[in-house]
């Protein structure tokens, strides 16, 4: 077990998914799309907690980990701060903002998983209302897609205190300049991001991935079914993939492997070690519908570990 205060500063976010038992390619013109008019009959509908704070905190709490968010609800945020209290996890970092909406995804997929979306960020956009000063003493964070003032203000505020954290622009990264993403990678001991995010941040400020990783401890590059990469102390470590009991639902598995990341890192753990851990926990959220619907046993990870890489975990 942990006894690491992490920052989690992030989206908290209600998803509310639906099935169109059809294609969308059937319904929609191409045309006519410049005077779209179209309504889907939907078939399954289910509402999932989500948003990549409330993401990590589950998995790094079910961990073992004292995850610590840094985030903002709206008036209808009562039912996840109460979530998150009869999982143990602290909500002294979350500020519920007046007259807002928790941030909300509405996502329609078709039979082809095609999928359109459309996303409210209601009481995110005003993440800049929280501060590091609103919680307890952390030893470790991480900057996840939020506002982009509240990004901004919280790589500075972690900067300025000397916390070390994760920089994880994800979805967010097209809201900065270059010249900003060059700053807060620059102001992090850590970078994660995804394949297509590695090359996009690559793009915008104008430096390999090799370039990025020689300014930060560590960078994690996520790459789907082909695993993981971490650059480090010079060297470069492929994470393979661990073999997932069912592949159902993507949505959260990078959420659940960097809260593995946050778990080896507050454990002072090798990066191989680290790496497998988190590669675990995707395969194990892909198995279940939902950022937060599966189930992290630390028993159970023990045994996974040790069939794969024929070694102890904890």
């Amino acid at each position: 077990m942990s006894t690491t205060r992490t920052l989690v500063c992030g989206s908290i976010a209600v998803d509310t998914i639906m099935v169109f038992p059809d294609r969308f390619g059937r319904h929609i013109l191409p045309e006519r799309t410049h005077m779209l008019s179209v309504s889907f009959h939907i078939g399954d509908m289910r509402r999932e907690w989500g948003g990549c704070a409330g993401n990590i905190a589950y998995n790094l709490k079910a961990l073992g980990g004292q995850p610590v968010m840094l985030a903002t609800v709206g008036d209808d945020g009562d039912a996840y701060r109460a979530r998150f209290e009869s999982l143990g996890i602290t909500t002294e970092g979350l500020r519920t903002v007046p007259g807002a909406f928790t941030a909300q995804a509405y996502i329609i997929t078709d039979l082809d998983d095609n999928q359109i979306t459309a996303f409210h960020p209601g009481a995110m956009n005003e993440s800049h209302q929280t501060h590091l000063d609103d919680v307890a003493s952390v030893g470790l964070a991480i900057v996840g897609p939020d506002g982009r003032e509240g990004m901004l203000a919280h790589v500075a505020e972690l900067a300025a205190a000397g916390v070390p954290f994760i920089f994880d622009p994800g979805q967010a990264l097209p809201l900065f300049s270059g010249a900003e993403l060059t700053q807060m990678v620059e102001a992090a001991d850590y970078v994660a991001v995804n394949d297509y995010e590695g090359h996009l941040l690559s793009e915008r400020t104008g430096l390999s991935l090799t370039e990025i990783a020689g300014r930060v401890d560590a960078l994690i590059e996520t790459r789907g079914s082909e695993g993981s990469r971490i650059y480090a102390d010079g060297a470069v470590i492929d994470v393979p993939i661990v073999p997932a009991k069912a592949v159902v639902d993507p949505t959260g598995c990078g959420d659940a492997y960097r809260a593995g990341l946050l778990y080896g890192i507050a454990e002072q753990w090798s990066w191989e070690r680290t790496g497998r851990l988190a590669s675990m926990l995707g395969a194990i959220k892909i198995a279940s519908r939902g950022g937060q619907n599966h189930r992290v046993n630390r028993d159970e990870l023990a045994a996974l570990y040790d069939s794969h890489f024929r070694q102890n975990l904890w």
